[in-house]
């Protein structure tokens, strides 16, 4: 049988430090083949005398593997990089930036920043038509945010129960395929509809509960169950998919962040829903680590992007 899981104490041996890190980002993200960030060239690529850097002959361009990447003008080295791709790969439910300042040696500070960009991965991926969901798609919202009861006296919004002062996220399970889910404004028609239309393909099988948001889109074929009248299955007809997610997102949120703000909530989505998809623990370790590194190219953000006020 074939292993799919790498133990942490093998994957520190293979990565035991920044160069052996350097060397299979390289391998990952360029093939064997330096390639300028700039312009594209690889025939015209010039190594320098220290190792790991490269001079593009086309354009005049100095790089390395981190140029125009998530790693670009990070001090952190790039085998705590990994560990950190490591620990977010294996974490089901996610890691704090408190506990990875401990496990890598860096400020709490730095390790939000890290995590932030990692997450900032998470979400580039195409809206190409492989991305579209089709066959049998379950759709379901679901509101995160702390409870009213549990606020200090001063944060307390006094406008009523349920989902006040909670965020919603809407999301589309295609059964035994692909996840995405996005922050949404609301849960209305409008809203709602829009979102689905542009993420599934026609013809496919919408599986939804009793919420009207979802009647009337005649290029789906609509099942739904009554969760108000404990009818949960009904033939193929279910939500169950998509609401397992939602138990993994509210355990990661109350047990791991305990908070998610809403300006930072996507990304913290985009990596709960990447852990599900690419990172699932059908794939081995490394091929989860590697198509993680596979994205980290023309994702670079700053910390002053990331800090400013909305």
């Amino acid at each position: 049988m074939k292993k799919t899981t790498i133990s942490l104490y093998d994957f520190i041996k293979l990565f035991p430090d920044e160069r052996a890190a350097r060397i299979h980002i390289e391998s990952v993200r360029w093939k064997g083949q330096p390639t300028c960030p700039k312009c594209g060239a690889i025939e015209r690529i010039q190594a320098r005398k220290v190792e790991g850097y490269f001079r593009c002959l086309a354009c005049k361009l100095d790089f390395t593997v981190r140029t125009g990447t998530i790693f670009e003008r990070s001090h952190i080295p790039l085998d705590k990089w990994l560990y950190a791709m490591y620990l977010i790969n294996t974490a089901r439910k996610g890691i704090s930036s408190l506990q990875l300042a401990q496990e890598i040696g860096i400020t709490q500070k730095s390790a939000w920043f890290l995590l932030q960009r990692i997450r900032e991965a998470c979400s580039n991926q195409k809206d190409d038509d492989d991305d579209f969901l089709g066959g049998i798609v379950e759709a379901d919202e679901v509101y995160i945010g702390g409870k009213e009861t549990n606020k200090h006296e001063n944060k307390k919004l006094k406008a009523g129960r349920g989902t006040v002062g909670k965020t919603a996220i809407l999301g589309l399970r295609e059964r035994g395929g692909r996840l995405a889910a996005t922050v949404i404004a609301g849960t209305n028609t409008a809203v709602i509809q829009g979102h689905v239309k542009r993420k599934l393909k026609p013809g496919a099988t919408l599986c939804t509960d009793e919420h009207s948001a979802y009647v009337g889109m005649s290029q789906f074929k609509h099942l739904s169950v009554r969760h108000s009248a404990k009818q949960f299955v009904d033939g193929m007809a279910h939500t169950n998919g998509i609401e397992s997610v939602w138990a993994v997102l509210k355990r990661g949120f109350y047990g791991v962040y305990h908070s998610f703000s809403v300006k930072h909530m996507q990304r913290y989505v985009d990596e709960f829903v990447y852990r599900l998809n690419e990172g699932k623990c059908a794939n081995l370790t490394m091929d989860r680590i590697d198509a993680m590194l596979g994205r980290v190219a023309g994702n670079r953000i700053t910390y002053q992007t990331l800090t400013a006020t909305i």
